[in-house]
């Protein structure tokens, strides 16, 4: 018999390609009424997070809200009496690893009908996964999709007061909610949402379908955030998007995302950063902003996935190999000391050696800082999914093996030139294996461990005496 989905939201991937024309901003229209106020009385929470940067400030605001309900936080998902885990889609491997999780969850839940536990973020977007997770998983409570985590209280409410499995995962996007409570994961960095969503549509890529269209923050909101962080004394700020370079052009006829970054780096905030830059809609105005701020940090991420103009252009990032030559050369002319960092896919579909070996060649010429490098992964709802691959895996392991030998040799290379000189280091704890040692990360996005006294907050002045591939070490001065 055909299980009846009808009482659930499910998204619809094709209703997903369909996008809003304006987004919708709507402050103050987050409250928790009262009734919902003590739905977490005398019970723990626990949130994990898979993925980038944007879902793990999704998961401030998850626990934000969670403890605007009463919740306490747990130290550990075992001990938690809900637990929530926010998903990435991005790649295959992310999702097996929630998979195993959910079946973890599924005995806690067996042994302990009280434990609650539900699904949320990009996942859940995806119309098979939570096709499979309605249909398969029995005991899970609850999925909600990256568009209405606002929703969480009434979610909570149908679930512990009503017994009832809430399946809500919208294929419309959201508005965008200013207000939500935050509950930060650090007390001197913070991510800072400027905008969601992309328009480029990669055929490789799932998040046009799982994050909508772009839907951009008011300038006001933005700023307003930001001096309020530097009120309550964070030292660094980090501006999210899946493409700042597409800030504004939703909302704005001529305000982009370099007037909005001279405009944080204004309010004086001592550090300020930003994530991703699409070098499709790279602007040169982006580096002439940075050069004219001390306080916007040397460091650029700019995605280039391949190499090859033909890989480019199966991948519809319309990216000129030449052009892209000439923004990396005006970063380094202009800011010689901008670390580099980029993605790289390996093995798209079909990818012959020849294509590879252009890859190669392009980081050979580049040598960037660093790269975060990776295996194709099909995402069903892409158009790359459907193209058939004669290209074996094992092929494609042994040429991310080389790449990623070019990765560690120039990741060396470029710390060695730290030798000897002085880098500002905002100090974030000890070291993991050593107590002794304080960590932190200097302009450049390299990691600094450091012998010295200092504390958790401070900007030290760090002597670099060794490097190893992926970070550097000294001393305080």
């Amino acid at each position: 018999m055909k299980k009846d989905y009808s009482k659930y939201f499910l998204p619809n991937i094709v209703q997903a390609r369909k996008r809003q024309q304006k987004s919708i901003v709507k402050r103050s229209a987050f409250n928790i009424p009262k009734v919902y106020q003590s739905l977490g009385k005398n019970r723990t929470f626990f949130v994990k997070t898979y993925g980038c940067q944007s879902n793990i400030r999704d998961t401030e605001t998850i626990n934000g809200i969670l403890i605007n309900l009463g919740f306490t936080p747990s130290s550990s998902l075992e001990k938690a009496d809900l637990v929530i885990l926010n998903t990435c889609a991005v790649r295959e491997n992310a999702e097996k690893k929630v998979f195993g999780e959910i079946g973890f969850l599924k005995k806690m839940k067996i042994n302990n009908p009280h434990f609650l536990f539900g699904v949320c973020g990009c996942m859940p977007q995806e119309e098979t996964v939570v096709n499979r997770i309605v249909s398969k998983i029995k005991h899970l409570d609850f999925v909600f999709g990256t568009h209405n985590i606002h929703m969480l209280p009434e979610i909570l409410d149908q679930v512990i007061n009503h017994h009832k499995k809430v399946i809500q995962v919208f294929s419309k996007e959201g508005d965008v909610i200013e207000d939500l409570p935050v509950n930060r994961t650090s007390n001197i960095k913070a991510f800072v949402n400027i905008m969601q969503g992309c328009d480029k549509f990669c055929t490789y890529c799932i998040v046009p379908y799982t994050r909508g269209q772009i839907r951009s923050r008011t300038k006001e909101d933005i700023i307003k955030e930001v001096n309020d962080l530097i009120a309550k004394g964070y030292k660094e700020v980090t501006l999210l998007g899946q493409n700042v370079n597409s800030y504004g052009v939703d909302l704005y006829d001529d305000y982009r995302f370099w007037n909005l970054l001279t405009d944080v780096a204004n309010t004086k905030i001592p550090r300020l950063r930003f994530v991703t830059s699409n070098p499709w809609n790279f602007n040169t105005k982006i580096v002439d902003v940075m050069k004219q701020h001390n306080n916007i940090m040397p460091y650029i991420h700019l995605p280039i996935q391949s190499g090859d103009e033909t890989i480019l252009q199966n991948m519809n990032r319309k990216m000129k190999i030449k052009d892209y030559y000439k923004i990396i050369e005006y970063i380094r002319t202009n800011i010689p000391t901008c670390a580099i960092s980029t993605d790289i896919i390996v093995g798209f579909p079909n990818e012959s050696a020849m294509q590879f070996e252009n890859t190669i060649k392009m980081y050979n010429k580049i040598q960037f800082d660093n790269a975060y490098t990776f295996i194709y992964s099909p995402r069903s709802g892409t158009s790359a999914a459907l193209i058939k691959d004669k290209i074996d895996i094992t092929t494609k392991e042994k040429r991310l093996a080389q790449l990623n030998e070019l990765v560690r040799k120039f990741a060396k290379k470029n710390n060695e030139q730290w030798i000897g000189k002085e880098l500002i280091v905002l100090v974030e704890g000890y070291s993991k294996t050593n107590r002794n040692t304080l960590t932190g990360y200097s302009p450049e996005w390299k990691v600094v461990n450091f012998t010295g006294k200092a504390k958790v907050g401070d900007l030290v002045n760090v002597e670099i005496t060794s490097v190893s591939r992926f970070s550097l070490n000294g001393e305080v001065i």
